[in-house]
């Protein structure tokens, strides 16, 4: 367990999902194509993002903690993705998806789940123009660099899927300074 918090509140030797970087088209952004692994994950709907990815978190967290039907401990991983499924309206609930990236040691037979909000997903490869930014991720934020993937895909000509999309954190709250957050949009072609 204090293996598993350390990670958690310091951000280092985390496993994380395999991918391929492709050549960059623009300056301000990359494109990777992650490779199909299994994620462990959540499904909240609300208004706000960060109260989701909270809510989502302390499910996950609990899990690989040895909430599950194996009682097995599961190491953190990083990024915390939430795949945003916006409302229909400025007023509609959005559907959010919290995942953590499944260990390679859990990849073949990751342990079931016992909370029956949590469940084991097998993610298919997926295309993604990616947007690196640091701070403290918050709701204002993630849009306002979303909007700045958008205008730089745009720019370039680039034809993407708008809906849904993703936020990926790196980092630990407790981790004041260089930290990572991304939004990810999907390739044109890809269907998740």
């Amino acid at each position: 367990m204090l293996k598993a918090v350390g990670q958690v509140l310091f951000s280092t030797g985390l496993q994380s999902p395999k991918f391929s970087a492709e050549e960059k088209k623009g300056q301000d952004y990359e494109i990777r194509t992650y490779h199909a692994a299994k994620w462990v994950s959540t499904s909240l709907s609300g208004m706000h993002c960060d109260e989701n990815i909270k809510t989502g978190f302390r499910r996950l967290f609990s899990y690989i903690q040895g909430n599950n039907q194996s009682k097995v401990k599961v190491e953190m991983t990083a990024p915390v993705t939430c795949r945003v499924m916006p409302g229909d309206g400025p007023a509609c609930e959005s559907h959010f998806t919290i995942s953590f990236y499944m260990p390679e040691q859990h990849q073949d037979n990751p342990p079931e789940p016992s909370d029956s909000d949590v469940f084991v997903e097998q993610r298919k490869e997926l295309t993604v123009y990616v947007r690196t930014y640091s701070g403290f991720a918050n709701d204002t934020m993630r849009r306002e660099e979303l909007l700045k993937l958008v205008e730089s895909l745009k720019r370039d000509g680039v034809e993407f899927v708008d809906k849904p999309y993703y936020t990926a954190g790196y980092d630990s709250p407790f981790k004041l300074t260089n930290r990572r957050n991304e939004v990810w949009l999907l390739k044109k072609a890809e269907d998740q």
